[in-house]
Order: structure tokens, then C-alpha cells, then sequence
């Protein structure tokens, strides 16, 4: 089946920034990612429809339990990485000298869009391949949305007319994922970042509640654990403190932009990195100083990333990338061929 079309923002599918600390009661607060898309705020009752009716939820989930077994390999505080997510690499031939840019620790890439042959040859020039894949919505173009129902579906996720939210509890569902998970393992990923399993803060359609995302995240865990996969966390910071036990990195967007970067320290406190993505207008060019500054945590507005992986990248999430320290890189991208 054809491969989806390229994704647009990625950094828009937190459609709702709805700040609940584990066992605090906070309001949440309707925040604009300043792209002129209309946000709803939670009203407490998991459906996401702002109603005015009730408070937002408080979040009382009890952590999960460590799974049991020592994983091949764990990402560390600090690691280097980069994220294209928007088509496959283009590798180095076979018959150049093997150097891949940037030069960094990680790749997180498509799982569908990236052959097995491509983290093969990642692996062989000495990185570790993330696979991404949304774990919470549905996408019409990807070789398995027809294995889904339509008692599946919820709303359709603003901003994305093509997508509708999943319910997470749901048999099915949860075989789709199992199917992408065992394929992130057959292609020879190091681990998943699952993207979109946030509902509850979204109008969602389907009564989804944090307690929802912290099952399904203790779900993803006994899969992929098995396979010997590592398991991230996607945005979500107000169930950090649920799933720590379960998960290994987190990949966060824009924490700077949404002054939320603390919630997503208690990572970096557990030793486990957090791999950040910000934004900023511009980039796609060499940003200003000043710019660079306020996202890579040298300003009060960026307080509690120390530590943080930080990525400044364009919204399609393409092969540029500038880094704190001001290098830009650009990884080549093969926008013709498709992953098997």
C-alpha cells in the first residue's frame, strides 16, 4: 500500500496544553501554539468538551511497577540525537567513506518510512534508531489503517482533518499497535516513541482520562519490553509521574514555549534523558543569538532544561537541525523511496 502523505506539524498534535501535577488540582489553561488553530480546554469529564460543567481532573494513578529485566540498551542523559520524521534518510553509498549527518548518538525516524535496510546500515555506522509511530491516532495512509473500525475512531484531531483519535482501551486497537510494535522489532529499532497518546487533554470524542493513557502506556510497556525495545514518552507531562517506572526517555515538544520544561526535569532526575524539540520562527536558517538563547534554557523563561537533548528544528521535522551550541546540520533525505 502507498505510504502516507508527509506529515505537516508535529509539534500541533498537543492540541491542548492542560498543566495537572499527580495528585494536584490545576486549572487548565487554554494555550495557543501561536498558529491561529482554535484549542479547547479539558472540562474534567475525559470527553474534552468544553462545557464549563467541571473542573479538570485530578490525577491520582499509582506509579507502575518497574518491569522486571535488564534492556540491551537505554539512552543516557545527554545523549546527542536528531528527528526526521518527515521521509526516509538518505544514507551514505556503499562505496563512499560510511559518514552520516549529524554526527550524533541517535536517529528517531519513521517507522514506516525507513526500510530495514536503512537502520541496518544506522546501526552499522554506530547509531541507535528510535522507530516513531502514532500510537493514539488513526492515519488514513499508513499500510495498516484499514485494520481499523469504526468504533475505534473518535473526533477528528484539530488541526489534522485526516486523523481521528483512537480509544485506547479498545481490542483492536490495541492488536494494531502490538503488529507496529513487533514490526519496530522485526526492522531492528532500538526503541518506539509513540506519539498522540494525550487524548484526555484533547477533544477526543471517546471519554479517554489520564487514567486511559497511563494504562495504555503500562500496555506499550509489556510489549515492547519483551522485544527488548525501549519505550518513550511523548509530551504527556502530567503523567510523568505514573509511568516513569515503565518508560525510559521522554521525547518532548516545546516545553520552553509553554513554560512547562520542570514538569519534564522529573526525567532527567530519574536519570533518564528527555529529548527536546523547540520551533522557533526561522528556522530552516541560521537563528539569532538571542533566539538560540531563550530555547536552549539560558534564560529565565527556560528554567529546568538543564541536561535536556535540545533540538531546534523546523515544524515538518525535515533534515535540518541547528543545536544549541549554534552548528547546523542538514541530513539528506530520499523523498522518493519508501520504507518496507
Amino acid at each position: 500500500m502507498e505510504e502516507k502523505s508527509t506529515k505537516g506539524v508535529w509539534s500541533l498534535r498537543r492540541k491542548l496544553v492542560v498543566f495537572i501535577p499527580v495528585v494536584l488540582i490545576v486549572v487548565g489553561l487554554a494555550l495557543g501554539l501561536g498558529l491561529g488553530l482554535t484549542i479547547g480546554r479539558n472540562d474534567g469529564d475525559g470527553d474534552g468538551d468544553d462545557d464549563g460543567n467541571n473542573p479538570s481532573p485530578t490525577i491520582t494513578a499509582s506509579p507502575l511497577p518497574t518491569p522486571t529485566g535488564t534492556l540491551p540498551w537505554t539512552p543516557r542523559v545527554n545523549d546527542t540525537w536528531q528527528i526526521v520524521l518527515q521521509s526516509n534518510i538518505l544514507l551514505p553509498s556503499e562505496s563512499s567513506t560510511p559518514t552520516l549527518t549529524p554526527n550524533v548518538s541517535i536517529y528517531d525516524i519513521d517507522l514506516f518510512e525507513n526500510s530495514k535496510e536503512t537502520i541496518d546500515t544506522l546501526h552499522r555506522l554506530g547509531k541507535k534508531v528510535i522507530c516513531y509511530f502514532s500510537a493514539g491516532s488513526y492515519e488514513p495512509g499508513r499500510p495498516d489503517s484499514a485494520e481499523f473500525k469504526e468504533g475505534d475512531l473518535g473526533k477528528v484531531m484539530d488541526g489534522w482533518p485526516d486523523e481521528k483519535w483512537l480509544r485506547l482501551d479498545n481490542d483492536n486497537v490495541r492488536r494494531i499497535m502490538r503488529d507496529r510494535v513487533e514490526l519496530a522489532g522485526n526492522k531492528g529499532c532500538d526503541g518506539v516513541d509513540p506519539d498522540n497518546i494525550d487524548g484526555y487533554q484533547n477533544d477526543n470524542g471517546l471519554s479517554l482520562t489520564a487514567q486511559s493513557s497511563i494504562d495504555f502506556v503500562a500496555y506499550l510497556s509489556s510489549i515492547t519490553q519483551p522485544l527488548n525495545l525501549t519505550l518513550g514518552l511523548k509530551n504527556a507531562g502530567d503523567i510523568i509521574t505514573a509511568v516513569l517506572p515503565v518508560v525510559h526517555f521522554s521525547v518532548n515538544e516545546q516545553c520552553v514555549e509553554e513554560n512547562e520544561c520542570t514538569t519534564f526535569h522529573q526525567f532527567i532526575d530519574a536519570g533518564k534523558p528527555v529529548f527536546h524539540i523547540e520551533y522557533p520562527d526561522g528556522a530552516g536558517k541560521k537563528l539569532k543569538s538571542d533566539v538560540v538563547t531563550k530555547f536552549c534554557g539560558r534564560t529565565e523563561d527556560a528554567q529546568g532544561i538543564d541536561s535536556f537533548s535540545t533540538v531546534l528544528k523546523k515544524m515538518d521535522l525535515d533534515g535540518w537541525i541547528e543545536y544549541c551550541d549554534g552548528t547546523i546540520e542538514v541530513t539528506s533525505m530520499n523523498q522518493t523511496e519508501r520504507g518496507n
